[in-house]
């Protein structure tokens, strides 16, 4: 081997090999790269792997290569596509359902896959923090389900973190879903009847409003028209030997046939018409299924029309010399609250990465060097010179999403202070490698827009539940860097954009997009100076309808704990809609108490996060 030679190249072609043979595709494209592991059609994308070949690294590529190699060859596409639920969690428990089916099929058959993809669900759990989890709140129910399948189909103990996890959840996925699970064995190796399964598991547990329609509805009416298609020769058959029987039959008088021959012909009429009736019902059309209701919390809640709402983007919105002329705008509006935010943030970024970095390990042979220990290089120039490395701790990845109230109300210094202390939160949060997703809300016309224009013209019928345009903005994705959508906070400035405000199904929105992230922990907060107001939706509907649906969204969060919900008031209690919320009375108060917040979500100790909220709802008043 020549000296210039990676000596991880052997491993990773062997590796390779290996996962061809056991996806039993020989064609399949395996790389390494330091993205994110993942598979298509053609390729695998595996952890890269260093020149030191380190166990942790090793064990880690071939548990991803093994996981990504049993879905390859166990997995039909074309099935889980026709069972495929519609809504976010259904669709998350129906993927980690679907995975643990096929990596236990791939430990029975061969249990050294087991071990391998154990070692990557150990380093998941360990990159995470599931085994520092207090709460179920604080833990993916998608994935507590799939380990629940890989337990009870394998038999083997889960690694250290991934047991916690699932022992948060385990009470409630026996008590919900133990009966189903009971034919686990049984489905294992037949996807359709898993898949089957598995909707019953998702309609167990609660979500089953976001399976959609049932693709097995066909089934039972297929085969009834079948049946009816065997059993029409004997009856034509018995029709036609009943004609012969009647041509032979001689010597009957005139008087005496034609009485017989009506009667046959209205038997016959008879026959005929219930076989047209019951072909017509084998071959009628299905009744469309109910539409799906507009809210999850409130399956009673009612929109009149949708085909007016719109989610868009802050960039479609303005061309971008406007955004960045209104940027402009804004910075020059807040330059002198600037400096108090930005020394918050920063007071909250040294909060985060103390936690992230709080201890060191000495003695080491590379690092940063020991300064304290160089009085005994001095002493004995003999002895090596020591290092030291930052020991991480657990720290849960995380993702954050700020959802502001872009109504009427907020126009003025209280939207200005909002922008601004999204945008340094955002930055500050970005630097703690805390993915941050800021939302707004508002609507698309004051007083009901082309909702209210089609509602008149169907002649004002009763009842018409929300009857408004909604306009979804988003300011920037999880996923996007800051410098590219910096300019975007700008639209906040422009003049027309904040009309009404429409609370419970924008929160019920933001909630659908954070649900669906792969982070272990997901945060959402809300800023807002009111109640939900839509004078078009009001003067036609209870006085309380939209207020009601705001607190049913609420409740079905707090309930869910997938996310952790905070909101904050400006000017207005929001401590009577949400569990966790503060009420400032200066818009001035507002980076203090959004980031006395989120300090407070990030703190380890229950008792130092209680005192934290304590003190910035002291400082609200």
């Amino acid at each position: 081997m020549k000296a210039s030679d990676n000596p991880a190249d052997p491993f990773k072609k062997a590796l390779a090999e290996a996962t061809r043979t056991l996806a039993e595709a020989r064609e399949l494209n395996v790389t390494y790269s330091v993205d994110p592991p993942g598979m298509s059609r053609e390729a695998i994308r595996l952890p890269q792997v260093s020149r030191r070949m380190s166990r942790d690294e090793v064990m880690l590529a071939r548990g991803t290569a093994d996981a990504f190699a049993l879905r390859r060859r166990f997995h039909d596409a074309g099935v889980h596509a026709r069972y495929f639920p519609q809504g976010p969690m259904a669709r998350d428990l129906y993927e980690a359902l679907e995975t643990a089916r096929c990596e236990a099929l791939g430990a029975q058959a061969m249990p050294g896959t087991a071990t391998n993809i154990d070692a990557r669900i150990a380093q998941e759990a360990d990159r995470k923090g599931w085994a520092q989890l207090r709460e179920a709140g604080e833990a993916p129910l998608p994935v507590a389900a799939g380990y629940m399948v890989r337990a009870l189909a394998t038999g083997r103990p889960l690694p250290r973190g991934a047991d916690r996890l699932l022992e948060l959840w385990r009470p409630f996925l026996e008590q919900q879903a133990g009966g189903t699970l009971a034919g686990l064995d049984a489905a294992l190796g037949d996807q359709t009847a898993f898949a089957r399964l598995a909707r019953r598991v998702i309609e167990d547990l609660g979500y089953g409003d976001q399976l959609g329609e049932d693709p097995d509805r066909d089934q039972p009416d297929d085969e009834d028209a079948e049946t009816e298609e065997q059993e029409a020769p004997d009856e034509t058959g018995q029709e036609q030997e009943d004609s012969r029987d009647s041509d032979d039959r001689e010597g009957a008088s005139d008087s005496e046939e034609n009485p017989a021959q009506a009667e046959v012909a209205m038997d016959e009429n008879a026959e005929d018409s219930r076989e047209d009736s019951e072909l017509g019902e084998a071959e009628a059309p299905f009744e469309p299924p109910p539409p799906p209701p507009h809210s999850e919390a409130d399956p009673a809640y009612k929109v009149f029309e949708t085909r007016f709402d719109e989610e868009v983007a802050a960039e479609d919105l303005a061309e971008p010399a406007e955004l960045e002329r209104l940027r402009a705008y804004l910075d020059q509006q807040l330059e002198p609250v600037k400096g108090a935010v930005g020394r918050l943030a920063n007071k909250l970024q040294r909060r985060l990465q103390a936690q992230q970095n709080r201890s060191w390990e000495f003695d080491r042979e590379e690092g940063i060097l020991d300064a304290g220990r160089l009085a005994r290089v001095v002493a004995n120039p003999t002895m090596p010179l020591s290092f030291k490395v930052e020991k991480d701790t657990q720290f849960r990845d995380t993702v954050v999403t700020l959802l502001l109230d872009n109504s009427g109300s907020m126009r003025g210094r209280p939207i200005s202070i909002a922008a601004i202390c999204a945008d340094v939160l955002a930055r500050t949060l970005e630097r703690c490698q805390v993915k941050v997703e800021i939302l707004g809300f508002t609507t698309r016309a004051w007083k009901g827009g082309q909702s209210r224009e089609a509602w008149l013209h169907a002649g004002r019928p009763q009842g018409p539940g929300r009857l408004n345009d909604l306009r979804h903005i988003v300011y920037k994705a999880a996923d996007a860097p800051w410098r590219r959508v910096r300019d975007n906070l700008g639209l906040m400035m422009k003049e027309g954009l904040l009309k009404e405000n429409i609370d419970g199904e924008a929160l019920e929105w933001a909630h659908r997009r954070i649900v669906r992230r792969h982070e272990a922990r997901r945060i959402l907060m809300v800023i807002s100076d009111g109640a939900p107001v839509d004078d078009s939706t009001l003067s036609v509907n209870p006085a309380n309808y939209l207020e009601k649906h705001l607190r049913d969204v609420i409740a079905m969060i707090e309930r869910r704990k997938l996310v952790e919900l905070i909101a904050i008031g400006i000017g207005h209690d929001v401590t009577r809609y949400y569990g966790r919320a503060v009420t400032i009375t200066d818009v001035e108060q507002l980076a203090g108490a959004m980031t006395e917040q989120l300090a407070a979500l990030f703190e380890a100790d229950p008792r130092a996060r209680a005192r934290m909220v304590g003190i910035s709802r002291a400082m609200a008043r």
